[in-house]
């Protein structure tokens, strides 16, 4: 591990000289203008607070005060943007020359375009024009709740369920088609990130104020990032150096004394350079233990964050995007006679026994290079043909420094993680794409688990030290019939050093019936190695040994999905919508966590039967009356698995449905804006140790509401999230006794915090 350490700084050089020696993102490229109204009697006016988006696509921006605006541009969006502004007729633009700037002059009219304020108001949507099924939560979603961290993002969404993953760390964990989410490809605007030694935390290191948007794309998508998305895909897009707020700034404070701050600055220097400044602080000071069990309810923390972000853009259209990020990260945990970070541990005064203690830090930089060059100049052809090269780059240092329950029961890692990734792109008139490329990754885990946590018999171990590379081509084929019929059809070969070749395929269709009737169907296989203890860190918060069967798989499994969503008109909104759908993942090798085949260990397995997921959804979306939207979403989940001892069962702890229920309404201009979210969480089957009170958890309902004032440049909100004070009874088993056998901190299937009130600002300044 020192020999890492040592060479810590070789990847910061070969960083450098891949940016040097490249320029651009092909991906974005930024479209400016100005949006004016018309008035009945001829009078011009600026129009500021004016929504700007691309025709089907899930982008949006906002005009300053003097009708300005600036939205990125993907290579694949509509050549059409569209303005449009409360009591005026909405107008839109062809995208000829995007150098040039669009000049919007709406007229007045008589009557609200209904259509038009619910794509205002909408914080979450399903995209028209994806080939896959993906919900898109907005940036004025991302502002419907506090959304301190990316975890607590999906409150409105029932595709996704976030929980803990036990009562001690405070690790958050996703739920994405029923399984876990560490079968979920995340991505940092579509680069694999939050993987290895971020998976138990990485939720929470990505300030959700930093965000602009999250699309969250179920079953198989594109073999372009590599072969490990099974369940599906979810990726962040940050606020853009193009953006021209050249402060925002985030205050958050909770009755609980958890505080914090994000600032977001994005500069354009010149034409061709901007830059964009991220700051992060929260803590988390105060000791709670509202369910009087001797343990901390949550852990006591404190993190910081910093990133910056470049953009260049040349004139040749080339487009080159660089920049990191990096985290600093305390928490301390156990017996709630911890006072503070700030002071040293302490033994109870009352019992010669000392305290069960936990302390994690984490620590890493995040470096990338995203390059562009197109091979015509910029108005030679349409978006849809011109060919492109791309080239991105990343590397990851992660630290992972931890104990449980004593000092000497330990977990410390280091991982290096590289990505690399070559594309061409090309069209064949406006109907066929293709896509090409040459990726990899290395990871590289050195990773020590003290040998207290096995058996004394002889600690059947397994190497914790991980060196693994895989590369491979891929290509994929897109046929695009006016938008109408959408096939795309890819596979890529890949060669692993530990596990030998890998054939991924995959292939997506969107059809419309009508304008207004859409249904798709997804299908692909997808493989992960397993990170053993990073995946389940929980397991360390138990009195159980751990027993590692030899020669443990990769895993493999197959995805498929159906999707059916119309469109109406009801009431005042344009917009409503319908959706239904249907996913099953099928594995075929996968890695189980038993806790159920013997009370004294915690083994790690082959799979030797069946596993798999039914999840089906359904999703409603209504405006009945002007500036009201209603969100209601339903999800069933039959999850299933093959377990040692027991034969094919109930996955433990997977919630048989989720029902959540949006209402949000807004006054004119949005200067109040009221918002109330209710959940239904359904029963989950408890393991056999935990079933002293019946064999499923029982059924729970969650409120959140929050109101938001708008002024000129200052957001000011109130909120509240777990209204009714709900809280899983006991959540650690044998809490008085922690070291144990039984001592247990694994079993969570409810929240452990009660209510939780808080307030906040967003402050912008507009260039």
């Amino acid at each position: 591990m020192n020999r890492i350490k040592h060479n810590f700084l070789r990847p910061f050089f070969l960083f450098f000289l891949l940016t040097l020696w490249c320029g651009g993102n092909l991906f974005a490229q930024s479209v400016r203008g100005f949006v004016y109204g018309i008035r009945a009697n001829g009078g011009r006016e600026a129009l500021p607070l004016a929504t700007v988006y691309w025709m089907g696509g899930s982008q949006v921006a906002q005009t300053d005060d003097r009708g300005f605006f600036a939205i990125d541009r993907k290579t694949n969006a509509s050549r059409f943007i569209i303005a449009s502004f409360i009591g005026y007729q909405a107008d839109t633009l062809e995208v000829v020359d995007p150098s040039k700037e669009l000049i919007f002059t709406l007229k007045e009219q008589n009557e609200l375009d209904a259509a038009i304020v619910t794509a205002r108001q909408q914080g979450t949507l399903l995209s028209r024009t994806t080939s896959i099924r993906t919900e898109v939560i907005t940036a004025a979603g991302l502002c419907k709740m506090a959304c301190c961290n990316l975890a607590e993002s999906f409150e409105n969404s029932a595709s996704v369920s976030v929980g803990y993953a036990d009562a001690v760390t405070g690790a958050r964990q996703i739920r994405l088609l029923g399984l876990s989410g560490i079968y979920v490809q995340m991505s940092d605007e579509n680069r694999p990130s939050l993987r290895g030694l971020l998976t138990p935390f990485g939720l929470g290191f990505v300030p959700g104020q930093w965000l602009e948007s999250i699309q969250i794309a179920k079953g198989p998508g594109s073999v372009v990032n590599g072969y490990e998305a099974i369940t599906g895909q979810i990726n962040m897009e940050y606020r853009k150096p193009t953006t021209e707020q050249p402060l925002f700034v985030n205050l958050f404070f909770a009755h609980s004394l958890r505080s914090e701050a994000n600032i977001v600055s994005s500069l354009q220097l010149n034409p061709k350079w901007s830059t964009a400044l991220f700051g992060h602080f929260s803590t988390d000071p105060k000791p709670h233990d509202g369910n009087h069990d001797g343990f901390l309810d949550e852990p006591l923390s404190f993190q910081y964050n910093f990133a910056n972000r470049w953009l260049y853009v040349g004139d040749s259209g080339m487009q080159w995007r660089f920049g990191f990020k990096a985290i600093y990260e305390t928490r301390e945990a156990g017996q709630s006679e911890h006072l503070s970070l700030a002071l040293p541990s302490i033994i109870s005064c009352s019992t010669s026994m000392p305290l069960w203690k936990s302390n994690i830090k984490n620590k890493g930089i995040n470096l990338y290079s995203k390059l562009g060059i197109p091979l015509k100049r910029p108005g030679t052809e349409t978006s849809a043909v011109a060919p492109n090269v791309a080239f991105v780059f990343d590397y990851t240092h992660h630290t992972l420094d931890s104990y449980f329950g004593m000092a000497d029961k330990s977990y410390n890692a280091v991982e290096n993680s590289f990505f690399v990734n070559l594309m061409l792109q090309f069209g064949i008139g406006a109907e066929h794409r293709f896509n090409f490329g040459l990726s990899g990754h290395y990871d590289h885990i050195d990773g020590a688990l003290s040998s207290s946590f096995f058996a004394p018999s002889g600690w059947l171990a397994y190497p914790l030290i991980r060196k693994e590379n895989a590369s491979g081509i891929y290509g994929e084929y897109t046929y695009n019939q006016e938008d109408k019929f959408l096939f795309v059809i890819g596979s890529r070969l890949d060669y692993n050093n530990v596990y030998g070749w890998l054939f991924t395929p995959r292939a997506n269709i969107k059809y419309d019936f009508t304008e207004n009737l859409i249904f798709r169907a997804s299908g692909g296989k997808g493989y992960r190695t397993p990170n053993l203890i990073a995946d389940n860190l929980g397991v360390l918060s138990t009195g159980r040994m751990i027993r590692f069967d030899p020669d443990l798989n990769m895993e493999q499994a197959w995805t498929y999905g159906l999707n059916l969503t119309g469109y109406f008109k009801l009431g005042q909104g344009e917009k409503s919508s319908l959706s239904f759908d249907y996913f099953r993942s099928d594995f075929k090798k996968q890695v189980l966590v038993d806790q159920e085949r013997d009370l004294d260990y915690i083994w790690f397995y082959n799979l030797d039967g069946p596993s798999y997921t039914n999840t089906f959804q359904v999703d409603l979306m209504l405006e009945p009356i002007e500036r009201f939207s209603i969100l209601t979403t339903f999800r069933y989940t039959d999850a299933r698995v093959y377990l040692a001892e027991q034969g094919t069962v109930e996955r433990p702890l997977m919630s048989k449905y989720k029902g959540v229920l949006n209402l949000q309404y807004a006054t004119r201009m949005n200067i109040w804006t009221f918002d109330v979210t209710a959940q239904l969480n359904g029963p989950s089957r408890l393991p056999l140790f935990a079933q002293s009170k019946g064999e499923y958890s029982p059924v729970y309902p969650m409120f959140f509401a929050q109101v938001t004032r708008k002024l000129r440049n200052v957001d000011i909100y109130v909120g509240g999230e777990n209204l009714s004070n709900y809280r899983q009874p006991h959540p650690i088993i044998e809490a008085e006794n922690p070291f144990s056998r039984d001592f247990n901190a694994t079993v969570i299937w409810g929240p452990l915090m009660g209510i939780k009130l808080y307030a906040g600002l967003r402050f912008t300044l507009w260039k």
